[in-house]
């Protein structure tokens, strides 16, 4: 069993190992390498489309990029700062999530594949959706998740464009409900994710019988998705 979640946006730059990524014995590493050579052929007037920011603060991004094999790596559940990573709150976690976490938690990245919770990064940035990553990444991340019994998918559709999903994949949707109106959960939806993910850990969920166990800020298990009635 895997649970798929996506990366998020905001990175802390912390170092908390004196390990260089180049040290790490990446699985991936080969294929981190070709898109590190794809960036290092790219014109600095292109920065700014991928990297969605200013000019100075793309060739920033860039060059971060290109040096990471010899950039100082912490754990990818520390780097990732974003909303979901608060509210999974890791630091609060038993040894025993902990371990839940590492062995079915799979985080995907447009920069490194696919990543466990502990596996060593460096700072970097990134997006899915950029350079065609999801093509690079699509037959590595396809074939890593054919053999699992079940995979519950709690990525965005960036992300759930980076591999074939088979029979054995179960989408895990979280949406609001106003006026019969069904729309996304979208920003809204990045806490009780981070909750659900969580609530996994700590109660070694395998099953989706047991979805309907978790309920959060009104967001409840139908038997196919997590829907939250807004009152008229």
């Amino acid at each position: 069993m895997l649970i798929l979640i996506p990366p998020s946006e905001g990175k802390a730059k912390i170092k908390s190992s004196n390990t260089l990524f180049k040290d790490t014995n990446f699985k991936y590493e080969r294929e981190v390498n070709q898109v590190v050579r794809h960036l290092s052929i790219l014109e600095n007037e292109d920065l700014r489309s991928i990297y969605g920011t200013s000019q100075e603060k793309s060739e920033i991004f860039h060059r971060q990029n290109q040096d990471i094999f010899n950039s100082h790596c912490a754990m990818a559940i520390e780097r990732y700062t974003g909303v979901v990573y608060e509210y999974i709150d890791w630091n609060s976690l038993s040894d025993t999530a902990k371990k839940y976490m590492e062995k079915h938690v799979r985080i995907f990245s447009g920069l490194f594949g696919i990543l466990t919770p502990e596996t060593l990064i460096p700072n970097y940035k990134l997006k899915m959706n950029v350079l065609s990553l999801q093509f690079h990444w699509k037959p590595i991340l396809t074939k890593a998740l054919e053999k699992e019994d079940v995979v519950f998918d709690l990525l965005p559709q960036v992300h759930r464009k980076a591999y074939n999903p088979s029979k054995n994949v179960i989408k895990v949707d979280f949406s609001v409900q106003n006026k019969g109106k069904k729309t996304a959960a979208g920003h809204f939806g990045k806490a009780v994710k981070g909750k659900f993910i969580r609530f996994l850990a700590k109660n070694n969920i395998s099953s989706i019988d047991k979805f309907k166990d978790f309920e959060y800020d009104g967001f409840k298990w139908n038997g196919e998705q997590f829907i939250k009635e807004m009152n008229s």
